[in-house]
C-alpha cells in the first residue's frame, strides 16, 4: 500500500466537467432523481454510505423543494475537511433535512434511525474495498434497505471486470436490477437495483467492510479506516 491520498484534493476531478468522475457523478445524480418520490405519504429516508462531500444527493435535493419536510437523509464521512464541505453545503441549500456525519461508515449502526431506507447510495466504495467485502456488504444490505427500496452503486469495470459477479450477488440478494449503466470507452459504471426481499433486523455492531487505503483508478471512493466505533459524532443541518 502507498501513501495514504489526501481525500480533499482527490475531489478536484469533480470540478472538471470532462473528467470520467464527473461523468460518473452526472449519471449517479440522474439515477438519484429517478428514485425520489413524487410526493411520499411518509418520510423518504436515504443513507450515504462513505458520502465524501456530498455532490451526489445534496445537490439533487437542492432541486426539489417540494420535498422539503418529506425527506429524512444521512451521509457518513469520515474525513472531517469533506464532511465539513458537505455540511456547508447542505446548509447553503437549506437543507435541514439531511444529517452529516462525521464517522465511520462500515458499521450498520452509523445509520441507526435512517434504516432500512427508501435509497442506499454504495458510490465510490466498491472500488476501494476488499472482493470479499464487496459480497460481504451486498449480503448485509437488507439490513439497510427497505422493501422495495432503491440501491444505487458503482464500481469500475478494469480487469478483472468484476461487476457481473457484483449484479449477481444483488440478485441473490433479493434486488431486481432496474438499470446498468456502463458507457462504451469508459471504464465506470452505476448499478441501480430495487430490494424485492423483506428488510432484515440491523445488527448495529455489523462490519460491511474494511477500507483500502488507495483509491481506484475510476474515481471510487470510501472514508473508512477501521474505526471500531460505529459513528464518531453527528451533527445535523
Amino acid at each position: 500500500m502507498g501513501d495514504r491520498k489526501d481525500w480533499l484534493e482527490w475531489h478536484g476531478p469533480y470540478d472538471d466537467p470532462g473528467s470520467p468522475l464527473s461523468a460518473r457523478l452526472a449519471a449517479v445524480q440522474e439515477e438519484i432523481r429517478r428514485a425520489l418520490p413524487a410526493a411520499p405519504a411518509e418520510p423518504f429516508r436515504v443513507v450515504g454510505v462513505c458520502a465524501g462531500q456530498g455532490r451526489d444527493l445534496i445537490p439533487v435535493l437542492a432541486e426539489r423543494g417540494d420535498l422539503a419536510g418529506r425527506v429524512r437523509a444521512r451521509l457518513v464521512e469520515l474525513d472531517p475537511r469533506n464532511a465539513a464541505l458537505a455540511r456547508r453545503a447542505a446548509e447553503t441549500a437549506a437543507l435541514s433535512c439531511v444529517d452529516i456525519v462525521e464517522g465511520d461508515a462500515s458499521y450498520v449502526g452509523a445509520y441507526a434511525g435512517y434504516v432500512p431506507a427508501d435509497l442506499v447510495l454504495l458510490c465510490g466504495v466498491f472500488g476501494n474495498i476488499p472482493d470479499a467485502d464487496i459480497f460481504h456488504t451486498i449480503a448485509c444490505t437488507p439490513q439497510l434497505v427497505a422493501h422495495r427500496g432503491i440501491v444505487i452503486w458503482t464500481r469500475n469495470r478494469r480487469a478483472p471486470d468484476l461487476t457481473p459477479a457484483i449484479r449477481r450477488a444483488f440478485a441473490g440478494a433479493g434486488f431486481r436490477e432496474e438499470a446498468f449503466l456502463a458507457p462504451e470507452g469508459s471504464l465506470w459504471s452505476v448499478g441501480v437495483a430495487r430490494f424485492e426481499g423483506r428488510s432484515a433486523p440491523a445488527d448495529p455492531a455489523e462490519k460491511l467492510f474494511t477500507f483500502q487505503d488507495e483509491p481506484s483508478p475510476d474515481g471510487g471512493r470510501a472514508a473508512v479506516r477501521g474505526s471500531d466505533v460505529a459513528a464518531q459524532g453527528s451533527t445535523g443541518t
